[in-house]
């Protein structure tokens, strides 16, 4: 990783080492002229259309998150802006493990995938890029109802229990996100690609909490609708971000439903147009669903589900007993009684914690094979029995042994033995030295460690890695064209070159179409070289008809060069 940069912004500040770990520099010096150009085309098209149907002030979020239209944000200036409204920024890889982007919510930073879409998926892309995240996502930070709900949002998805088939559907998205961002890759890596997604999809099984949740996440953070089913505003960061369907996704075949508790039923496919989308009358009704769903997860019921779904995880998680002591580690089998949970037993290293935070001496060094120990009230006549050393359990379960040392919520024995109620031996003497925990009932079961800090100095990480080009001579020469056009616009070179850069386009990048726009643009604005103006006009006027999906991106462009759009400064 990069070394680590807080750009002297509160939140971003505070995040954990193991959140820490996902974060890379962005390297402002890595974008191309054309990544610039494809950045305003994009915002320019946004403010034209979003002005209409977005919920917000388009341009007034885009500067209280220190966005321009002109050029791809700074994160420097990102979190200057931010901070002011309690928020933060920071770039990753791509797409990072939903448990981790959950996480990250939780403490207000946004996490802005580095890299930009290609010219060729202007209009949508299936991989993270820096125009979904912040140009989506920054500009409504600054409603504080939304704000909120973002993060309390990220509080309860960082608890959320996950299944292995949720990794391996995250791995087969990445995977998929990644080759369709390559300009050359082999169809076939691409179909089979595409099939591993569909294969997890179909197989996922019960759709774990995680799974459930990140439907939730979809129909509101992503694809949210907000105000009436008949005329609805944008939200949702994935339409913001997306010139295409931001346009598409108010035709009458899109299905327009309330927002409530039954959105979870709905499974949603990255790579394709949504079929539906969800209308909330308020940003507060998105908190009352959230909690509705939340009152039935494994952190808030405990007990026997919540250690069922630690079983069907088989990931760290930790199980929290009544005295506040948090285990965490691999569940890998419970004993239950009269319905409640008797005796819990995890294998691999485990951890002990209170409060979130690790109990010294009892870390993963210490229990490296485990931990192990009932749950439940003592027998009323029984109890700690200090002459024979025997603790009895209503359950059944008995502990027998010499009390080494105690505290309210661990009993240490040596020469220890636990039995069950059917005399099955749980804990031998020649085990060692046996932790007890003290807790009459499991109240709450979540995912990954109480200390992730100590528990989890290397935090999982994707088999992938994002695609980065490397550009030959002539498609730096394109660059170079795209970077004098900038500078006419900025009159830091004179429009009459432009001339000349029309002409070098014409003969060796016949191709291309943005840069020629963006020509038209400034002779349009000028006034100037009327004849180069219409001979470019008609050049972009065939290529439409010639390639029907440039045909739209074509003909916006015209529409903004006849209705220009300014950002105050």
């Amino acid at each position: 990783m990069d070394s680590f940069e807080d750009f002297n912004n509160p939140q971003v500040k505070a995040l954990p080492s193991h959140l820490r770990q996902y974060i890379v520099a962005q390297h402002y010096e890595h974008y191309t002229p054309i990544d610039q150009a494809v950045w305003r085309y994009v915002m320019r098209q946004n403010y034209s259309y979003l002005k209409d149907v977005a919920y917000y002030p388009y341009i007034p979020g885009l500067e209280k998150a220190g966005l321009t239209i002109e050029h791809i944000p700074n994160l420097q200036e990102m979190n200057d802006a931010l901070a002011k409204i309690g928020w933060g920024a920071v770039t990753v890889d791509g797409f990072i493990p939903p448990a981790a982007f959950m996480e990250y919510q939780a403490y207000k930073v946004l996490v802005i995938a580095a890299d930009i879409r290609q010219l060729k998926h202007i209009e949508y892309t299936p991989a993270p890029d820096i125009i979904h995240e912040s140009a989506g996502h920054a500009p409504i930070i600054a409603d504080p109802d939304y704000h909120q709900y973002l993060s309390y949002f990220g509080s309860i998805g960082a608890k959320a229990m996950f299944s292995a088939q949720d990794h391996e559907l995250y791995e087969a998205i990445r995977a998929l996100s990644i080759l369709k961002e390559m300009p050359d890759a082999d169809p076939a890596q691409l179909k089979a690609a595409e099939e591993q997604v569909t294969y997890c999809q179909q197989n996922m099984g019960e759709p774990s909490e995680m799974a459930l949740l990140s439907r939730l996440h979809w129909w509101t953070v992503e694809y949210g609708l907000i105000g009436t089913l008949e005329n609805p505003k944008i939200y949702g960061a994935g339409l913001l971000s997306s010139i295409g369907e931001s346009a598409t996704c108010m035709q009458p075949d899109v299905k327009k439903l309330w927002y409530n508790q039954y959105a979870v039923n709905y499974p949603y496919d990255i790579t394709q147009p949504q079929q539906q989308l969800f209308v909330t009358e308020t940003f507060q009704n998105l908190i009352d669903v959230l909690e509705q769903f939340a009152n039935k997860m494994a952190f808030r019921v405990g007990g026997v589900y919540g250690l069922r779904k630690a079983l069907e995880s088989n990931n760290t998680c930790t199980v929290v007993y009544g005295s506040g002591l948090q285990v965490s580690g691999t569940l890998t089998d419970f004993i239950q009684y009269n319905g409640k949970p008797a005796f819990i037993r995890f294998t691999g290293p485990a951890a002990l914690a209170t409060d979130g935070k690790q109990l010294d001496g009892h870390g993963k060094d210490y229990h490296k094979n485990g931990f192990s120990s009932p749950v439940g009230r003592f027998k009323a006549n029984g109890g700690l029995i200090i002459d024979s050393q025997q603790l009895d359990f209503e359950n059944g379960i008995a502990v027998q042994g010499t009390i080494k040392n105690s505290t309210t919520q661990i009993i240490t024995f040596e020469n220890c033995t636990v039995t069950s109620a059917g005399g099955e031996i749980l804990f031998d003497p020649s085990w060692g030295a046996y932790d007890m925990a003290l807790g009459d009932d499991i109240v709450s079961v979540f995912s990954g460690a109480a200390d992730k800090n100590t528990f989890e100095e290397i935090a999982y990480r994707p088999k992938t890695t994002t695609y980065h080009p490397t550009y030959t001579e002539k498609q730096q020469d394109l660059h170079r064209l795209y970077q004098r056009v900038r500078n006419c616009r900025e009159q830091i070179m004179g429009h009459e070159r432009l001339v000349d850069i029309w002409n070098q386009l014409q003969t060796d990048f016949s191709e291309d179409w943005l840069c020629a726009l963006e020509i038209l643009e400034i002779l349009d604005r000028e006034k100037q070289e009327p004849e180069v103006a219409a001979a470019i006009t008609q050049f972009l006027t065939d290529k439409a008809n010639q390639q029907p999906e440039l045909k739209k991106l074509i003909s916006d462009g015209f529409y903004l060069i006849k209705h220009p759009v300014e950002q105050s400064a």
